[in-house]
């Protein structure tokens, strides 16, 4: 029974990471990253690159997540520890990726 649970749980969050890297990768205007804030379109020197490369992030972001979700189905120790160690390393290195992306798009002034 704890296996739906942890379904129900999971699935969503995975989707939710997967679906913000698919909608920044179609999306015309820059892709932000912190919730409130926007990017200017004169600030980024390619738009389509710059967005897919944001929504490779995310979806990279992602894997291990849904790598937590079916693993969580058979082990919920091993599913709660990858989500755990995925949280604790993969923010950071969202935080790092999105810098090294917007500087490699911004306008050099």
């Amino acid at each position: 029974m704890e296996w739906i649970v942890w379904l129900v749980i999971m699935a969503p969050c995975s989707a939710l990471m997967t679906g913000i890297g698919i909608f920044a990768w179609k999306r015309k205007e820059p892709m932000w990253f912190w919730s409130g804030s926007t990017v200017k379109a004169e600030a980024i020197t390619n738009v389509p690159a710059y967005n897919r490369a944001n929504g490779r992030m995310w979806i990279v972001f992602s894997l291990p997540f849904w790598l937590s979700t079916v693993l969580g189905c058979f082990s919920p120790a091993a599913g709660g520890i990858l989500v755990a160690v995925a949280c604790i390393l993969g923010i950071p290195a969202l935080v790092f990726a999105y810098r090294n992306i917007y500087e490699q798009y911004s306008r050099k002034e």
